[in-house]
């Protein structure tokens, strides 16, 4: 029975997973059709804050529920091909939340809590479209 509970909870948790996309042109190419705005996480490889985000803030359930209005996307800083396509970043994890013509509507860098990342999240959601 112990087994199943923890099976069912593990699904339930992957279930709700966020899906990102694999790279920047087709996270633009699908928030076009989609007509959503693109989340783009910019990290580092060996970035601890990065790993604290991905681990702490962008898997907590609200902040999931929340970032299904948009199409996210993970670069890593040593991609300098994803990186030419984006602005400067002068630290990670830097997150842009952007139109899908890639206008910048904000841009957080540093590791924020789940309450801080809503906030942004909420910010971005009041710009005009």
């Amino acid at each position: 029975m112990k087994k199943l509970l923890l099976s069912i909870f593990v699904l339930s948790g992957t279930l709700l997973a966020v899906d990102w996309v694999k790279d920047i042109d087709t996270a633009l190419e699908l928030a076009k059709k989609e007509h959503k705005n693109v989340m783009v996480m910019v990290e580092g490889e060996h970035c601890r804050w990065c790993k604290k985000m991905k681990g702490r803030t962008l898997t907590d359930d609200a902040v999931e529920k929340r970032l299904e209005k948009f199409v996210v996307v993970k670069v890593m800083r040593e991609d300098g091909n994803a990186m030419a396509k984006l602005p400067p970043v002068e630290g990670v994890p830097t997150i842009f939340f952007m139109k899908d013509d890639k206008a910048i509507m904000e841009k957080v860098v540093g590791y924020f809590n789940v309450e801080d990342f809503i906030s942004y999240i909420n910010d971005v959601e009041k710009k005009p479209n």
